[in-house]
């Protein structure tokens, strides 16, 4: 999702922000005070913008380190739950509290249940940020045969909703894909297969421990666990809640889509 390190740029900044407004606080502010002999003085013009800056940066990357992080949807891999122009929130300490940057634990947080949407580094590349759903915890036997799915050898309950018709900029290739209601652990929601796609990856693994298998609603257009393997706990970022708008600006997309707001994941 992410293929832009934003976290490290705005830690970075924060920081350089904090120590030139602390350093002249020390240093040079007294001085410049004395030299002026009573007369109003200007800060110079790096430290105008560090104190300026500092305060906002701090609030922001303390809001989305460990509180709510926004994210933007590009790909259908969660079609029908999540839609290409979804602007999502992200709980950031549902998992528990990590530093930023650096991503170590601070706080133990709640476990993660199979049916979560997660969003998690990608293990193959770590500046990339994914979404998908938890199918598997550690220990499950995951099962996936003929685009269905079961979990410690008791196959997952379906029912037959929808032919998807497509929706805004919804590629061709995905139109005439089936939608079901699919109930995994305690949570009911919509995933969808394509006949149209003669392969489909099948097998059964078990999930190793400290590690999650995840996959996109998108059964049959999705890049998950099935082709790169197990998403390790310590890349969690944290657990998708709602959608907060929805606009998708690419030639035949929706645009603005009032409906979609305040959807929970």
């Amino acid at each position: 999702m992410i293929h832009f390190d934003f976290e490290f740029l705005l830690v970075a900044t924060v920081f350089v922000s904090g120590i030139i407004w602390l350093i002249d606080s020390l240093l040079f502010a007294a001085k410049r005070k004395q030299v002026s002999s009573g007369k109003s003085v200007h800060d110079p013009i790096i430290v105008e913008y560090a104190k300026s800056f500092f305060p906002v940066l701090l609030a922001v990357m303390v809001l989305r380190s460990f509180l709510y992080e926004p994210f933007r949807i590009p790909s259908g891999s969660m079609m029908p739950t999540l839609l290409v122009g979804d602007f999502i929130l992200v709980n950031k300490y549902q998992y528990g509290v990590r530093l930023p940057v650096v991503h170590n634990q601070l706080t133990e947080g709640n476990k993660v249940k199979r049916g979560d949407v997660a969003v998690f580094r990608f293990p193959e590349d770590e500046t990339m940020d994914f979404i998908k759903r938890v199918v598997g915890l550690p220990g499950d036997h995951v099962s996936y045969y003929n685009r269905r799915l079961m979990i410690n050898k008791k196959p997952l309950p379906v029912e037959f909703q929808e032919t998807y018709a497509g929706q805004g900029s919804t590629p061709d290739n995905m139109q005439g894909g089936e939608i079901f209601i699919e109930q995994l652990g305690d949570v009911t929601h919509n995933m969808m297969t394509d006949a149209k796609v003669k392969f489909s990856a099948n097998g059964e693994l078990i999930v190793p421990d400290g590690h999650y298998f995840v996959m996109g609603d998108n059964r049959d257009h999705s890049n998950d666990s099935r082709f790169w393997g197990f998403v390790p706990e310590q890349n969690l970022v944290g657990k998708a809640v709602t959608i907060w708008m929805h606009w998708d600006w690419r030639k035949g997309g929706s645009g603005l889509d009032l409906t979609r707001i305040g959807t929970k994941l």
